[in-house]
């Protein structure tokens, strides 16, 4: 991967940040020049909320050059909150514990290594969603 890619793309690794169309409000990510629903301009940016559900799954066994050593993994189809669907690898599961439907939630991970050159390339990857917890700490009496 070259340097000057890596830094330019990074808004869309690490925070999902896509577009909104200023004409029919369709939220887009990745970021593209034309809305896809409309084919108005869409260039105002929208950072997506990071959660969705799983829309449908596979689990790699037989990884492509370059993802060898993490292998298996599970690749996902997630349906985000606000509608776009996108490819991520799923994390911190086991690949018999997921489901279509699951809650997820966007985290950073390490996505791949640049051997030669030593770039570690970070980028997102979804995981169960963890709720916040909503009962208070009970005090020892």
């Amino acid at each position: 991967m070259q340097v000057s890619r890596f830094w330019r793309t990074t808004g869309q690794r690490y925070q999902l940040v896509g577009e909104v169309c200023p004409k029919c409000g369709t939220k887009i990510f990745p970021p593209r020049d034309v809305c896809p629903a409309c084919e108005a301009e869409a260039k105002t940016p929208f950072v997506f909320s990071g959660r969705g559900e799983v829309y449908s799954f596979s689990t790699v066994h037989n990884a492509p050059e370059g993802f060898e050593k993490y292998a298996p993994y599970t690749v996902a189809l997630i349906r985000l909150e606000e509608g776009p669907l996108i490819t991520a690898q799923l994390t911190d599961v086991d690949e018999k514990d997921v489901y279509i439907g699951m809650p997820v939630e966007m985290v950073t991970r390490v996505l791949r290594e640049d051997g030669e050159r030593g770039i570690i390339v970070y980028g997102y990857k979804f995981r169960p969603r963890r709720e916040a917890q909503t009962q208070p700490l009970a005090l020892a009496a």
